[in-house]
Order: structure tokens, then C-alpha cells, then sequence
């Protein structure tokens, strides 16, 4: 017999989605950091419209960084909490030193991509679980994310 937690889920399936959502946490986290450097250290002819758009940027990973923290404690688990600790779970590495727009812009292309795959990752195995509020979440993520990893590509040509 299946052992449930609070919402629902069995708890082999909670643990191995909140497994996930802190590899996901932790990119964000690492991202934030990135994107939030980008916004204080951009230089040049785009500086303006850049340093409006990595804020915006910044503003919606730490949204989202709280959202996946509480994700994980309502399906009963704990979420990774120390930097040190983010470091060593994201596949994201953090971006020192770059001031250039374009390669700042690139830096967060090539971040959502994994944010993406971790996503789609996640949402296959909430599907398997019928935890509907963690696929619900990866995918307004997905959807939000894909559209502006698009337009990112057009502004680079």
C-alpha cells in the first residue's frame, strides 16, 4: 500500500520530485546571481535597454525561486537553502566578468535551456505522479520561458 503525503502524492514520487525541483532551485538561484551581475555590470550603446530587461529578468527568477522552494515543502520535502550548495547541484555555472550585451543575452539563452529540459524533465514525472500542481507550474514555466528564450534569439539576429 501506497504511503501518502498531505496533497495526495505518494511519497516515492514526492521525494523524487522534489529531487528535481532542488536541481531546478538551484539553477535559478545560480541564473538569478548571473542575470542579476548582467543588470549591474552591462556597458555600451544597449546598456539602457538591457539593464531595464535583465531587472525585469532578475525580478521573475526570484519569483520563481520562491515558488519552486514552497513546491518542494508542500509535496513534504526540504528545499536546498545555502549557496555553496546551489553551486555544486546547478549544471548552470556562474558567468564572471562579462559586460558585453550580447553576450550577456547569450549567457541567458544558453541558462534557459537547461531551466527548459529541467522542466520538461519534471513535468514528465508530476505526469506519472498526477501531481497536477507541480505540472501546472513547470508548465506555465515552459510556455513563459520558450517565449522569451524566441524573442532573446531575435534580438540577437
Amino acid at each position: 500500500m501506497q504511503q501518502l503525503n498531505v496533497i495526495g502524492i505518494d511519497h516515492h514520487h514526492a521525494e523524487q520530485l522534489a529531487e528535481r525541483l532542488n536541481q531546478l532551485l538551484a539553477n535559478y538561484q545560480v541564473m538569478y546571481m548571473n542575470v542579476r551581475g548582467f543588470h549591474w555590470n552591462i556597458k555600451g550603446k544597449e546598456f539602457f535597454e538591457l539593464h531595464a530587461k535583465f531587472e525585469e529578468t532578475y525580478n521573475d527568477l526570484l519569483l520563481k525561486v520562491d515558488e519552486v522552494a514552497e513546491r518542494i515543502l508542500t509535496l513534504g520535502q526540504r528545499p536546498l537553502h545555502a549557496y555553496s550548495t546551489y553551486i555544486k547541484a546547478s549544471e548552470i555555472q556562474e558567468a564572471k566578468d562579462i559586460h558585453d550585451g550580447k553576450a550577456c543575452v547569450r549567457e541567458i539563452l544558453d541558462s534557459y535551456r537547461v531551466i527548459i529540459r529541467l522542466q520538461r524533465e519534471i513535468l514528465e514525472i508530476a505526469g506519472e505522479a498526477s501531481d497536477e500542481g507541480t505540472a501546472s507550474l513547470m508548465s506555465d514555466y515552459i510556455k513563459e520561458q520558450e517565449k522569451t528564450s524566441w524573442m532573446l534569439t531575435s534580438y540577437l539576429g
